[in-house]
């Protein structure tokens, strides 16, 4: 039976957290920040609605959908969308924004297709969310995001 250690345990994480996957050409590295910098820029707003009314929120939506406690969800919900998405655009921690942040879009899916049905306009916003989500999940920052500095400063001193 073989054993992993625990600092090659703990690089591993490290590598999963900040190591992006590897795209050269360079206008496509530019387009991934640009998404990366739209997709998190244009969810501040909806974290910022619900921090305006979060007794609305919490009651119209997250009662709706029957989830407990949801002046605390409606709060963690906000609060994800506000910093996740600030750093989601820095591409600090990139990975882990993007998982709060899809969880939130998976969550508003749900809600509108209860609510809605399959109806398109007001699933396609948060599907369309969720993707880019889903693609920072599983990519990471980018070549212009400070995880891939972080990742570079330690590897150099591992060297």
């Amino acid at each position: 039976m073989t054993t992993v250690s625990s600092s090659k345990q703990s690089n591993s994480l490290v590598r999963l957290l900040f190591q992006s996957t590897t795209v050269d050409p360079m206008p496509l590295q530019v387009l991934w920040l640009v998404i990366r910098v739209s997709a998190g820029g244009l969810m501040i707003h909806n974290g910022l609605d619900k921090l305006a009314n979060v007794q609305g929120f919490a009651d119209n939506v997250v009662t709706y959908i029957g989830f407990p406690y949801p002046v605390f969800l409606t709060y963690c919900a906000a609060y994800t969308e506000v910093v996740g998405a600030i750093l989601l655009m820095l591409g600090f921690l990139t990975r882990l924004d993007a998982a709060a942040l899809l969880i939130t879009m998976l969550v508003a899916i749900f809600f509108h297709v209860k609510g809605n049905g399959f109806k398109v306009t007001p699933l396609e916003t948060a599907a369309l969310y969720a993707s880019f989500y889903l693609f920072f999940l599983i990519n990471g920052g980018g070549k212009f995001a400070i995880d891939t500095w972080l990742w570079q400063q330690l590897n150099s001193k591992t060297d």
